[in-house]
């Protein structure tokens, strides 16, 4: 079975992209962003994370499923060998769950949805890597809409990620998608990434 990592800006649509793999093709989508959020809770990361980080990192010990989430904050904006030791930590442990969630899945390849994928160096895990892109405007008017919040916030959060132009280089696949309400070329884009992939749809 092969891994393809399906990557995009804030605002690129990726998600969209990513339901549409799953309605119209089957394929199964492994959202790193959500499975990233439980792996602070297994036993083991948890031990790493307060050994590192001291008990501090979660609210209490009779409250194991909440984060202090300021406490890490600061700790991760203003120390970059500290959030460094924390991806160290739980990157290890979300590739374990993504390997044992690819077992059960009956699909000739999956998605590992994640925004970061460039920025962390993870090209290698994959047999291909498809890049989901959009124009500045769009993506900030997405991101505005989808968080109400205003444009300063949002291009503070984009200038966490790499430029896009970048992105679309290092790419197997770009998938444009700038109009929100045109499923019919954004289809047409997917199913040659399903052909790039080596899978003839029926």
């Amino acid at each position: 079975m092969k891994k393809v990592a399906i990557t995009g800006n804030i605002g690129s649509g990726k998600s969209w992209v990513c339901e549409l793999f799953k309605q119209h093709l089957g394929i199964p989508v492994y959202s790193s962003d959500n499975a990233a959020k439980q792996m602070y809770f297994l036993p083991d990361v948890r031990q790493q994370l307060v050994k590192r980080f001291g008990d501090a990192f979660y609210l209490s010990d009779t409250e194991l499923n909440k984060l202090n989430r300021k406490y890490i904050a600061d700790l991760i904006f203003h120390d970059e060998k500290a959030q460094a030791d924390l991806e160290g930590i739980l990157y290890p442990a979300l590739f374990v769950d993504f390997e044992q969630w690819m077992e059960k899945q009956d699909a000739p390849y999956v998605l590992f949805e994640s925004a970061l994928v460039f920025e962390k160096r993870l090209e290698k895990r994959f047999d291909a890597i498809v890049m989901v892109s959009a124009s500045e405007a769009t993506r900030l008017r997405r991101a505005m809409e989808r968080d109400h919040c205003d444009e300063a916030t949002v291009r503070a959060r984009m200038a966490k990620q790499w430029p896009e132009e970048g992105k679309r280089l290092l790419a197997d696949f770009v998938i444009w998608h700038e109009n929100d309400d045109e499923d019919d070329a954004l289809m047409r884009q997917i199913i040659s990434v399903h052909k790039f992939c080596g899978i003839n749809p029926q």
